[in-house]
């Protein structure tokens, strides 16, 4: 969930990662989405927080080189009903009573680099939109009093935020 959310990545994208599309050199690092939608192929930043939890995470064996193998076959791709399952079962765990699936860590994504002071410009590359109308329907659970602030690493911005509430 937090490739999923840091990335920014749709499902299948989500889904597709390899362990070779990490490019983990410190004059680079990112992630290439070789399976974007629209057969799109592109490049997303890789935060340093999200790096240090697939380090620990690429210590298991990875057959074929998938970051997320099937669970009832290790030799193909995480199949993504299974990753929706995931998403739901660790939603329902945490109390979060808000319907909807694992795209919604897109949607968080993308609002939460806006708070964090990413230009507007930057975040449509970052998910594979054309147009900056497409990501703007994104952003409209932005918190203006955010807005302006240091670009930090995702996951340490999630641990930064107020706790929202459940419903």
């Amino acid at each position: 969930m937090s490739c999923a959310y840091a990335l920014g990545l749709r499902l299948s994208e989500l889904c597709a990662l390899r362990l070779e599309h990490l490019d983990t050199a410190a004059d680079r690092m990112c992630v290439s989405v070789v399976q974007g939608k629209g057969v799109k192929y592109r490049y997303v930043p890789l935060p340093v927080d999200l790096l240090e939890a697939l380090r620990v995470y690429r210590q298991a064996p990875h057959p074929l080189g998938w970051l997320f193998a099937a669970a009832s076959d290790p030799q193909r791709q995480l199949h993504s009903e299974q990753a929706q399952r995931w998403y739901w079962h660790a939603r329902d765990e945490a109390g979060i009573t808000k319907t909807g699936g694992i795209h919604s860590l897109r949607h968080c994504c993308a609002t939460h680099l806006l708070e964090a002071g990413v230009d507007l410009h930057s975040i449509p590359q970052w998910l594979g939109h054309r147009r900056v109308s497409t990501t703007a329907r994104y952003l409209h659970l932005a918190r203006l009093e955010a807005l302006g602030g240091a670009r930090r690493a995702p996951l340490a911005l999630l641990s930064s935020l107020s706790a929202p509430p459940l419903h």
